[in-house]
């Protein structure tokens, strides 16, 4: 069964991670200063492919040869890269990269009812249920009155953020495989990319034709190595390690802690503001997760209680099991 408990390595996993994944806003921004989406989508999964396959390779491992494994990889591609991806990066020509983050942190959101539908171990609980209404309230306030003035890109950008945040809901169900199929983190993430940049590669030569492009500027080939590298091929290794052992639920907690990268990032570096309402917005996503994790609950009940939650790990200390 998956651990449901994280412990402080799975905690500090969990914070690296989103600083990693927080980063790809502010590297995704820079990048679209000089190249359209789609190209920026297939440099980015095509060149981490080829260095997590040359750590494979370095490592003395290999990768799997079984058809049914490369065809997980595809669908995991398309849930976890190809249209999450995509739609997050065109999302960031049309508003904010901070903005962009705090609706990705709608991810666990849409995990635990699709964790709920799918699995056995990841039920919905009343936490879980009080999170889902503070988390949606927090979006609706973020998306404020401009909402009721129709859809213009940005409204659509925003719900493409929001279609990408479900895909990534899917692909941390449809993940949960691989560690049965003995497939090592490494191999995942390698495999997967693979697959993705292998979609990718034709609908970026159909729609963008970047032989037409000019040559990207230094900063923008300094965001790409920043985005391959950091956001990308060290990223899934550190996700596919804690969805094995954390779970899906758990482990997309970690949208949560990206916006605050991505906004200091922003705020920082690129001159951006967040309005009252998206910080508003935040709060009650916060508020949400806190709910839908359920650690602060059980701290307050054994507070009051003097007794231990049965669902803490500590409440089996010295017992027989």
């Amino acid at each position: 069964m998956i651990n449901k408990a994280m412990g402080l390595l799975e905690w500090a996993m969990l914070v690296l991670l989103s600083i990693l994944w927080g980063g790809s806003f502010f590297f995704i921004e820079v990048a679209l200063s000089d190249l359209p989406p789609f190209t920026l989508v297939f440099l980015r999964v095509s060149l981490a492919a080829g260095v997590l396959y040359l750590v494979v390779r370095a490592t003395g491992a290999r990768m799997p040869r079984d058809w049914r494994v490369w065809s997980a990889f595809a669908a995991m591609a398309v849930l976890n890269n190809v249209v999450p991806f995509s739609l997050l990066t065109w999302g960031q020509t049309q508003i904010a990269s901070g903005l962009a983050a705090i609706l990705n942190a709608t991810t666990p959101l849409w995990t635990v009812v699709v964790a709920h539908a799918l699995t056995s171990d990841e039920k919905l609980t009343a936490g879980k249920i009080a999170g889902l209404a503070l988390g949606f309230l927090g979006v609706v306030l973020m998306f404020g009155t401009a909402a009721l003035d129709g859809l213009g890109l940005a409204g659509l950008a925003q719900i493409a953020c929001l279609v990408a945040t479900l895909s990534y809901a899917l692909a941390g169900i449809y993940g949960r495989r691989f560690r049965a199929m003995s497939v090592a983190p490494l191999a995942t993430a390698c495999g997967q990319l693979t697959a993705a940049a292998m979609m990718l590669l034709p609908v970026a030569l159909l729609v963008d034709e970047p032989w037409r492009l000019a040559p990207p500027g230094t900063e923008t080939w300094a965001a790409i190595g920043g985005l391959v590298l950091l956001s990308t091929a060290a990223a899934y290794v550190l996700y596919f390690r804690l969805l094995a052992t954390a779970g899906a639920t758990n482990l997309l907690l970690v949208t949560f802690l990206i916006p605050v990268t991505a906004i200091l990032l922003g705020a920082f570096v690129l001159g951006e503001a967040l309005e009252r309402e998206h910080l508003l917005g935040m709060a009650f996503i916060a508020a949400g997760l806190i709910a839908i994790d359920g650690r602060v609950a059980r701290a307050v009940r054994r507070l009051f209680s003097g007794k231990k939650d049965s669902t803490d790990p500590e409440y089996f200390q010295g017992r027989d099991i």
